[in-house]
């Protein structure tokens, strides 16, 4: 099931699990986990994209490694906040997704997660070929983490 709202997201999931969160590219899905207390995200792996049904496979399977209870999908949102084609093309992935398992989905918006990515990155004095190895899972554990500090103001209120 997909959910718009964080909160009702937030009803549907397990303790003692994780999130995963995915930053969806054209040609690659950065994949970020987050703990069993849902505090902190980890960068995991980027997948190069090959073909939906061989995507969703790879997905899957870290989702049973990892013990997901729920999925986080950074939503390209343009900056003016509307969505357009790149948003469309996530949400379309979610929604297939959907049809493969029955853990609930829910999305977060992306914007800027990657120059925050990128920010880091060069702080931490990473070579420009590093870089382009680790970017995506860096900005899927920016935009997971964006998400679970949402949860926690939430369980705060």
């Amino acid at each position: 099931m997909i959910y718009e709202d964080v909160s009702k997201f937030a009803n549907e999931l397990q303790s003692n699990s994780s999130l995963i969160g995915l930053d969806l590219g054209t040609k690659t899905i950065g994949v970020a986990v987050s703990d069993i207390i849902l505090s902190v995200a980890t960068p995991i792996k980027t997948i190069k994209r090959k073909k939906f049904s061989i995507d969703s496979d790879q997905l899957l399977g870290i989702i049973s490694i990892k013990n997901c209870c729920g999925i986080v999908f950074g939503l390209p949102k343009n900056m003016d906040g509307s969505e357009g084609p790149r948003a469309q093309s996530t949400r379309a992935f979610a929604r297939n997704f959907s049809k493969k398992t029955p853990l609930p989905i829910s999305f977060w918006d992306e914007r800027l997660s990657t120059v925050a990515a990128e920010k880091a990155l060069l702080e931490a004095d990473t070579t420009r070929k590093r870089r382009a190895e680790v970017i995506d899972h860096v900005a899927a554990a920016y935009i997971l983490q964006g998400f679970l500090d949402r949860l926690k103001i939430l369980d705060n209120c």
